[in-house]
């Protein structure tokens, strides 16, 4: 019958013969058996797996891959249980060590530091319910202030927040199977031992993804400011008019680019997008979140040229705060993902063209 899979049939029952049982289990993807096949291996060949992790992994192996990509696991896969077990073990040293003090003991700059984090971490991902929980909060707040103390050159600066939420999301979905955990539903079957893993297993991915692309958060943020000017420079020679109709406008690319940038495109997308985003970025290797990042903002820009040159400067820097994509998804994302793969592989063999100083129009 039609709807008969509801039914928990006993697999003794006879009944008319099908090629498929409606109970089985579905049939694994030819990516899913290669994921498979490579995390199988004794020792996981790094440059395989970037190959394979640019096209999107499958939502159950996402969380041991990005793991994988950002440093945090060795390629050694019978190395992986004592390798987390450890990391976690000293990050439990640190929140005794930073965290779990007397505010009194405390300086200044580090109160001031823990208050912006509790600040800021209330208003981390507001449309995503998994972020509103209590729990998941106190995760959140506590490794961007270690993080902060760790790293006293940078320290902590707004968009960091934001850059923690893929990776929380991703290895909480770890422990049930890839399942998308963002609803917050899965908090009721979260443990405490479960949350703290994730916590820690955050705070070193984070770790590692900022040492990549740390002088974007040090005093005047260097790194922001050489991406925007790249953006920029790259627009002019793929879009000549989109280019110049912005200058006309007097919309300058330090105003909408720069969030671009610091949250690397966090607030433009569902988090579920940034996820499909964040494995082809860490395929990319050491220039995922800078160089190729670049070329995904210059294509989404150009995406929506012909009506960014319909506009005056009030409507442009109203669409250009809230661009729309809600209803984008996987499909939409690969599609800015193969634009600026095409643009990378036309300029990236020669940076000399984004150091081009621009000549005024």
């Amino acid at each position: 019958p039609k709807n008969s899979a509801h039914l928990n049939t006993s697999p003794t029952t006879t009944a008319t013969p099908t090629t498929t049982s409606s109970a089985a289990p579905p049939q694994k993807t030819y990516k899913e058996i290669q994921f498979e096949s490579m995390l199988s291996s004794s020792s996981i060949p790094l440059r395989d797996l970037r190959k394979l992790a640019w096209n999107g992994i499958p939502p159950p192996h996402r969380p041991t891959i990005w793991k994988i990509l950002l440093g945090y696991l060795p390629s050694t896969a019978s190395r992986h249980k004592a390798t987390l077990a450890r990391r976690r073990r000293e990050y439990k040293s640190a929140i005794k060590q930073h965290y779990d003090i007397p505010d009194d003991t405390r300086t200044n700059s580090e109160q001031e530091t823990l208050r912006q984090v509790l600040v800021d971490v209330p208003r981390t991902m507001p449309e995503v319910p998994l972020f509103h929980n209590d729990r998941v909060r106190r995760c959140l707040s506590r490794l961007l202030y270690i993080w902060a103390m760790r790293h006293p050159a940078s320290s902590y600066v707004q968009g960091i927040n934001d850059l923690a939420t893929p990776l929380i999301a991703v290895f909480l979905s770890g422990y049930f199977d890839g399942k998308d955990c963002l609803d917050g539903e899965v908090m009721g079957d979260v443990t405490d031992v479960m949350l703290e893993e994730v916590e820690a297993d955050t705070y070193w991915c984070l770790t590692n993804l900022l040492a990549g692309i740390q002088d974007h958060y040090t005093s005047d943020q260097p790194g922001m400011q050489r991406m925007v000017m790249h953006l920029e420079e790259l627009v002019n020679r793929i879009d000549a008019d989109l280019a110049s109709h912005l200058r006309h406008t007097g919309i300058e690319f330090l105003q909408f680019a720069f969030k671009w940038m610091n949250c690397l495109l966090l607030r433009e997308f569902r988090l579920s997008c940034v996820m499909r985003l964040w494995d082809t970025y860490l395929s990319e290797g050491d220039g995922g979140f800078e160089d190729f990042h670049v070329y995904v903002c210059a294509s989404f820009l150009v995406h929506f040229s012909s009506e960014l040159q319909q506009m005056g400067f009030d409507e442009l820097f109203q669409f250009m705060q809230n661009m729309p994509t809600h209803d984008w998804g996987d499909r939409e994302i690969e599609i800015l993902l193969s634009s600026a793969f095409v643009l990378s592989t036309l300029f990236g063999d020669s940076e000399a063209h984004l150091n081009v100083v621009r000549q005024s129009a």
